[in-house]
């Protein structure tokens, strides 16, 4: 999507209470990744739809989309995996400023490590994996053994500021590496038998694949 267009859809998203967009100001000061604005507004809309009661979110870093899937979806409960100890004390810390502890479960360690810990909490009707990029296909296939029926796993820069399209194009090599996996990873979801998914253009790419 060019800039236009991208300025143009985000001129409709509706402003954020002053608690988030204070959160947004410091992932942006402190370089922490989060959703873009149009990307996250999408899978909030489509987790409404679906209705979504319990959440599984693979990648807290300060919090900011558990609690914004916690304000979105009333009556949503939310578990969040972290693994960075700085982070996970800000979102604890956020969490608890936003009065929405009893709804948000922190759970901290590597994702990969976590499946009983996590298996008592479930299942979820959403999974939503936001972490180590080259490690996607481990997390989903992991996880989604605790999805309900018909439920949804959304995954986050699928489109990688549009590199999977040519992991070349960059000379930066790291980021050329990442979109290879993304890439790789990509081809790899279309290939599940037991879910449909669709990548949508929005924010840094957005896939959502519902289990059949």
């Amino acid at each position: 999507m060019n800039d236009s267009i991208k300025k143009y859809l985000e001129s409709y998203i509706q402003e954020r209470n002053s608690f988030f967009t204070e959160l947004e100001q410091f992932a942006l000061d402190h370089r922490v990744p989060i959703m873009e604005p149009t990307g996250i507004e999408t899978m909030l809309q489509i987790m409404k739809i679906q209705n979504a009661k319990s959440i599984l979110e693979i990648g807290t870093a300060i919090g900011y989309s558990a609690l914004r899937m916690a304000d979105a979806i009333q009556c949503a409960q939310i578990v969040t995996l972290e693994m960075d100890e700085e982070r996970i004390s800000l979102a604890k810390e956020n969490i608890k400023r936003s009065n929405m502890g009893n709804r948000v479960t922190v759970i901290q360690g590597n994702a990969l490590d976590l499946y009983d810990q996590v298996a008592v909490h479930g299942p979820f009707d959403a999974i939503f994996i936001d972490a180590a990029k080259g490690q996607y296909g481990k997390f989903f296939t992991m996880y989604k053994e605790l999805l309900t029926d018909n439920g949804c796993i959304y995954t986050d820069n699928v489109l990688f500021k549009g590199l999977v399209a040519d992991e070349n194009s960059s000379e930066n090599k790291r980021l050329s590496s990442v979109a290879s996996k993304i890439k790789q990873f990509n081809n790899w979801l279309y290939e599940q038998k037991d879910f449909t998914t669709v990548i949508i253009p929005v924010g840094d790419g957005l896939a959502v694949s519902k289990k059949i």
